[in-house]
């Protein structure tokens, strides 16, 4: 990574998404140049993916955690994001019932769960759909990385996770809707989802959150927290032996990774007009690594770059041959990992200028480690009472 690419990547992002939005919106359907609201609609998906995909290569990239449930935030940030956008349905449901949801009423609830309380209120969900990942984040992270487990065998944890919840959430008991989940939403803050310009306008949020998220993560894993979360993924014994707790640092990268991806769900939600539990399924958050494998681990923006590549592959291959898509993506997996291990934006960094690094002309992960360690004892400062 390179200073260039953060200026370069929040920029793109923000002015490919303004484009397609003025293209959309001041141009005459008829016209060659205009954009439909399909179009605007997929670029506001893919734009979701990529802050999975951010939230992913900040911890498999930077931390050295390979993740296979991330998909479990990113659903539980659209989950919180449905619950508002149904209770918004009100009156206008089939059963026209202003408090209880239609499909509560199909299975015989006679009152709203408490803990659908609030969600009435559009802030009220967009604070959870960042409380409720982090929440589940910090607790699982805890445990986890408290006991030192690592490796595949945290990856099959987290992929366990994952499942747990498409299981419960499948049942109607839980109170989101059993294997329907919820749909048929009408509005957002008070703005009909059916008209142009409120897809224009999600597409836009979503371009700039992603562009916030980016900024944001190149600024921590450029911090002094980020040499250090990179000497522990490089070294974590070492990195422990020096004084440090990798531990926790682990786990706040894991819980703010988490917040990125609910926040992605949250605008998932209204742009595609459903929720159920499908979204917790392991394959989703499978595809997420092969978006940072593809784009490139440890580049930020590759992992944007191959979240919109790979879903873009996706969306024609589906149209054209819908059973080939399977394969393809796992021959995708296979090609990058043989020809291309760095993937594309780790490969181009490396050819032009140079093994990519969260910053320019500064020690890095364990060099950053040592050289601070070795100015502390200089200074006759014990490294592990600083720690």
């Amino acid at each position: 990574m390179t200073r260039l690419s953060l200026t370069l990547t929040p920029i793109i992002i923000i002015g490919v998404a303004f484009v397609l939005a003025f293209l959309n919106l001041a141009t005459p359907p008829a016209s060659a140049l205009h954009v439909s609201d399909f179009v605007v609609g997929l670029a506001g998906k893919y734009l979701c993916y990529a802050m999975l995909a951010l939230a992913v290569d900040l911890v498999w990239g930077f931390a050295g955690i390979l993740t296979l449930g991330h998909a479990a935030f990113f659903a539980l940030g659209g989950y919180c994001m449905g619950m508002y956008l149904t209770r918004e349905i009100g009156a206008r449901g089939v059963y026209a019932n202003a408090n209880l949801p239609d499909f509560m009423i199909f299975i015989g609830w006679k009152q709203l769960p408490w803990y659908w309380h609030g969600f009435e209120w559009f802030p009220f969900a967009v604070v959870m759909a960042l409380i409720v990942p982090a929440v589940l984040a910090a607790v699982f992270g805890f445990l986890a990385f408290r006991s030192r487990v690592g490796g595949v065998y945290l990856s099959i944890i987290t992929q366990a996770l994952t499942y747990a919840l498409l299981l419960a959430f499948f049942r109607n008991d839980m109170g989101f809707g059993g294997n329907n989940g919820m749909t048929d939403f009408k509005d957002i803050a008070g703005f009909p989802l059916d008209r142009s310009t409120t897809t224009t306008a999600l597409m836009v949020l979503s371009a700039l959150f992603t562009a916030a998220a980016f900024l944001f993560a190149r600024w921590l894993v450029g911090s002094r927290y980020g040499q250090v979360l990179v000497a522990v993924r490089d070294a974590e014994s070492r990195t422990r032996f020096l004084g440090y707790r990798p531990e926790y640092y682990k786990l706040v990268v894991w819980t703010l990774s988490a917040m990125i991806a609910g926040i992605g769900g949250a605008l998932y939600v209204p742009q595609v007009g459903i929720i159920n539990p499908s979204e917790f399924a392991p394959a989703n958050s499978i595809e997420a690594v092969i978006w940072v494998a593809v784009g490139g681990r440890g580049t930020l923006t590759g992992a944007i770059l191959g979240a919109v590549l790979v879903n873009l592959g996706k969306t024609i291959l589906t149209g054209a041959m819908p059973g080939a898509w399977l394969y393809a993506l796992g021959g995708l997996f296979i090609l990058v990992t043989l020809f291309l291990p760095r993937g594309i934006m780790g490969t181009f960094v490396r050819r032009t200028i140079g093994p990519a690094l969260p910053t320019a002309r500064e020690p890095q992960g364990l060099d950053a480690i040592d050289t601070e360690a070795a100015d502390l004892h200089e200074a006759g400062v014990d490294v592990e009472t600083t720690a």
